[in-house]
């Protein structure tokens, strides 16, 4: 389709007059339209369309003397004078009438500059064009079209201008990573006589660091790096927060050549407060780059994992720019850069969490010692809130709390037993045989150490976590009751807290022999420890309410909350659950202050070695309701119940 535009002839030479031309159409951010007629509107459509295109042979050039010009010379000039923004070229357009005053026609433009992050840099030029034999226009070409600060030579450069990354808050709406103070560690090479002595009682002094530096700090080529770098050189060793230098100040301040400054850095209350769940921010990696070019430069903060991975985009705001003119001076040197634009960056929104600092750091402390894969979360009874989500020093950054899945062994026997008095089945008296073993279509299931109890109620079947019992009763579950009694607790519920979450997997309309496993937590169930914890605060609250996280911004589909819970059958549960430490296998509870302790004891096998088990602790004291999981943990008693007193004792 070709479009023309009227224009009005002129009267008399002293009195040119032009009409300004239709609107200049635009396709896809490029110009297309063009006059039929030969004034100077046609040749400033060219100008336009070939500066976009890079091929200005359409055009005829002049430099302000008269002094024709290649249009390859201006097509480099051009180019040479957009420097960064030449890559992506300005949409362009007329915005007025043309005015001529005798040979000379001036039409003004309109420049918009599409920068990095969305802004739009857009300001207006006139061009200039001389008429000359024959009535042929001819643009003047002069360095100031680009931009009217523009000299010849120079070149135009961005600068990016980073954004205040936003804090993640913590229940009370203060930043859990906030500035604090840490001490950079690090050796003047010109000072050791023996570097080797020197890297020993480096060492010795930070092994001795309580709780360990984690990962170690690793002198064991100081030597070589000393010997490498200049005498006079700050030879970096580890950065450590202020309270763990001051433990070993003593030991290392007065060493030769150790050398010490003082600095802030944003950091948690503690190097392992809720760390996997919070994830890191870290200076971009190669791979960010890769992955998301033009979204990232090299220096930009960038979280990762967890919830500054998760919300990044929200935490880090939106990066503003700056155009600049570089110029040499006359010697040839670069001068400071003259800026012609700033679009200003947006800092990143807060996000808040119902994590509480006092309940994370009593959380964090009680997994310290454990070697093992390890995880704890506590859970606001209340009102759901997940008030802690530890992971232990051997989870490596992975999130156990939420994503773990694995079987939950006799903690299991809650949701057993709750649908046991949920049907009828039996009352917490009700007197149930607890055997040595038990056989159910040829496999035999037993009890841990090979204890049996005979016949006793039901209530103490439960404190002393007899399996035989629990398999026996099975088939009055029927092939879904345990799954069905499950899900009024949460499992397998789609929950929204804004972060990853396991909710289980419960076995169902499964064979007898699958029937008696999955009673005591074994077979093809599957949980996490939120989702038990979240299952164990249901109990106690009387109805399943979602754990909650990220308040703001609020999750949009949160699950809805449960049914009412039977009294009946939630209340004898409670009491069962209570005996289990005051008489059953959690007694080492019995004398934590506070609240009376309520919990349930649990190990799971995981492969077909009976030796080879997860251990478990679930259990609420006053509001506040937990799970405690260690991998390969072993007995229950000698591992996860410890884990859950040294937090009880913990809390304030």
């Amino acid at each position: 389709m070709s479009l023309s535009y009227p224009y009005h002839r002129f009267r008399t030479p002293a009195r040119r007059r032009f009409a300004t031309l239709a609107a200049t159409v635009l396709t896809a951010g490029v110009l297309v339209g063009c006059s039929d007629g030969g004034g100077p509107e046609r040749d400033v459509d060219a100008f336009l369309a070939g500066w976009r295109s890079g091929d200005l042979d359409a055009v005829g050039f002049r430099d302000p003397t008269g002094t024709r010009l290649p249009a390859d010379q201006v097509a480099e000039e051009l180019k040479a004078l957009s420097g960064e923004l030449a890559a992506t070229p300005p949409t362009l357009r007329r915005t007025g009438e043309a005015t001529v005053t005798k040979d000379i026609a001036t039409v003004p433009i309109r420049v918009e500059w599409s920068l990095p992050g969305g802004a739009t840099w857009a300001y207006d030029r006139p061009l200039r064009l001389r008429q000359g034999k024959g009535d042929q226009w001819q643009l003047i070409w002069e360095p100031q079209i680009v931009h009217e600060q523009v000299e010849k030579g120079d070149r135009l450069t961005l600068r990016r201008e980073r954004p205040t990354r936003a804090a993640v808050l913590d229940a009370a709406g203060q930043p859990i990573v906030a500035p604090r103070p840490v001490v950079r560690i690090g050796v003047q090479p010109g000072e050791v006589d023996d570097p080797t002595a020197l890297a020993k009682r480096l060492d010795a002094a930070f092994r001795a660091v309580r709780p360990p530096i984690t990962p170690p700090v690793d002198v064991s080529d100081l030597p070589r790096r000393l010997s490498a770098a200049d005498p006079d050189a700050f030879v970096e060793v580890v950065t450590l927060r202020h309270e763990a230098y001051r433990q070993i100040k003593s030991r290392i301040y007065h060493l030769p050549g150790t050398k010490f400054a003082t600095e802030q850095r944003d950091l948690a209350p503690t190097r392992e407060f809720a760390r996997a769940l919070l994830g890191s921010v870290d200076e971009a990696q190669a791979d960010d780059l890769a992955r998301h070019p033009g979204k990232y430069a090299q220096g930009d903060q960038v979280g990762h994992g967890g919830l500054q991975g998760r919300y990044d985009d929200r935490l880090r705001g939106v990066p503003g720019v700056a155009v600049l003119i570089a110029r040499n001076g006359a010697d040839g040197r670069p001068l400071p850069g003259v800026e012609v634009y700033r679009h200003e960056p947006t800092a990143g929104q807060p996000l808040r969490t119902t994590l509480d600092v006092a309940t994370q750091n009593a959380a964090d402390g009680a997994l310290r010692g454990e070697k093992r894969r390890s995880a704890l979360v506590a859970v606001r009874v209340s009102d759901g809130a997940v008030l802690a989500a530890a992971n232990g020093p051997g989870a490596a950054g992975e999130n156990l709390a939420f994503t773990a899945q694995v079987p939950p062994g006799s903690t299991f026997k809650m949701v057993s037993a709750l649908g046991l008095l949920d049907r009828g089945a039996v009352t917490a008296g009700t007197t149930v045989d607890c055997p040595k073993t038990f056989v159910v279509d040829g496999r035999s299931f037993k009890n841990s150490d090979d204890f049996a109890l005979g016949p006793v109620p039901f209530r103490t079947d439960f404190a002393k976590s007899c399996n035989t019992a629990f398999t026996a009763l099975a088939p009055k579950l029927g092939p879904d009751g345990l799954a069905g009694a499950g899900r009024t607790l949460g499992l397998e519920g789609q929950w929204d807290l804004g972060m990853d979450v396991f909710t289980g997997r419960i076995s169902a309309d499964g064979g007898p022999t699958e029937q008696a496993a999955a009673a005591i937590g074994q077979g093809t169930t599957l949980v996490s420890p939120l989702a038990m914890a979240g299952a164990t605060a249901a109990v106690a609250r009387g109805r399943f309410e979602q754990p909650k996280l990220v308040t703001d911004p609020a999750p949009a589909k949160p699950a809805e909350p449960g049914p009412q819970l039977k009294a009946e059958s939630v209340e004898p549960l409670r009491t069962m659950m209570r005996e289990v430490v005051t008489a059953g296998t959690a007694r080492a509870l019995a004398d934590v202050p506070g609240a009376p302790v309520h919990g349930k004891t649990g190990t799971a096998e995981y492969d077909n070695d009976p030796s080879h088990t997860h251990a478990w602790f679930v259990g609420w004291r006053g509001d506040v309701a937990f799970a405690v999981f260690v991998e390969q943990g072993g007995s229950s008693t000698s591992s996860a119940v410890p884990i859950a007193e040294r937090f009880l004792r913990a809390l304030p």
